[in-house]
């Protein structure tokens, strides 16, 4: 593929990433995985989610400290149900000390983002601010069209029928 291909393919993965306010996240649990959803900001690399100790998903993070996340395009703009477009990282989890400066300065990014909501939020106890830092990455846009994101410098590269008998 040619460079202003995967420059294109780039600039496309950024967008579908930056235009979702929601993330998609698997956790596991004690018996079964389990996916919810989580308002984020990103911030340095990161991905920032405030979630409730109520919600399944925070223990699992507590108890193991690994993700799933994901964005996918809505169903209605995709072309072919079987070949939506998504990103989708491998993420370890870092909880962020309540009261820190780097948790003051996130929230206050998250108000900025969603609104007074987080105000309100920021004083329930229950609430924990976690960091999702990616360390694997991969971009799918269609059939045969799946690739490894660098992440370190944002490149993509193409995922070979080879490298998937190998087992990537």
């Amino acid at each position: 593929m040619n460079t202003e291909n995967l420059a294109v393919l780039r600039a496309n993965c950024r967008e579908l990433q930056q235009g979702k306010k929601s993330l998609l996240l698997s956790t596991q649990g004690d018996e079964y995985p389990e996916i919810s959803y989580a308002p984020y900001v990103s911030d340095d690399g990161g991905f920032y989610i405030f979630i409730s100790l109520l919600a399944a998903h925070t223990g699992n993070l507590i108890n193991r400290p690994y993700a799933s996340i994901m964005f996918i395009a809505d169903e209605g703009e995709s072309q072919n149900i079987f070949a939506r477009e998504r990103v989708i990282y491998k993420c370890e989890t870092t909880e962020i000390e309540k009261g820190s400066d780097a948790c003051i300065a996130l929230l206050d990014k998250m108000e900025k983002h969603f609104g007074n909501i987080v105000g309100m939020l920021r004083g329930l106890s229950d609430f924990k601010l976690f960091r999702l830092t990616p360390r694997e990455g991969h971009y799918v846009v269609g059939f045969g069209k799946a690739y490894t994101i660098d992440l370190s410098s944002g490149e993509l590269i193409h995922i070979t029928k080879e490298q998937v008998k190998k087992g990537r």
